[in-house]
């Protein structure tokens, strides 16, 4: 919580998105990726408040699986900016 949210601010959050965080599909989600981060955690390539997350180079939603293969360890900034998005490295261009 930041110091700029008000006391309490994290309860009214949550019951205003109750049915979001208790949305069965949502609790896969949160497994799954909860999971990851444990499994990075025993092999120490991340710690508790360490700034870093674990990404999946394919997203869950996109299909992909919550395997060693599947993980890497990025900066909080660098996962949350991409949010699964692989960006263009060739242009197209159209002909006339």
């Amino acid at each position: 919580m930041s110091p700029s949210n008000p006391p309490g601010y994290m309860k009214e959050y949550y019951h205003k998105n109750k049915e979001k965080f208790n949305n069965p599909k949502e609790k896969k989600k949160r497994a799954a990726r909860n999971k990851a981060r444990r499994m990075m955690e025993k092999e120490g390539r991340v710690h508790k408040f360490d700034g870093k997350d674990v990404n999946h180079k394919k997203p869950l939603r996109s299909g992909g699986k919550t395997t060693r293969g599947n993980l890497q360890v990025q900066s909080r900034a660098k996962n949350r900016s991409n949010n699964g998005k692989k960006k263009c490295t060739t242009a197209t261009t159209e002909e006339t």
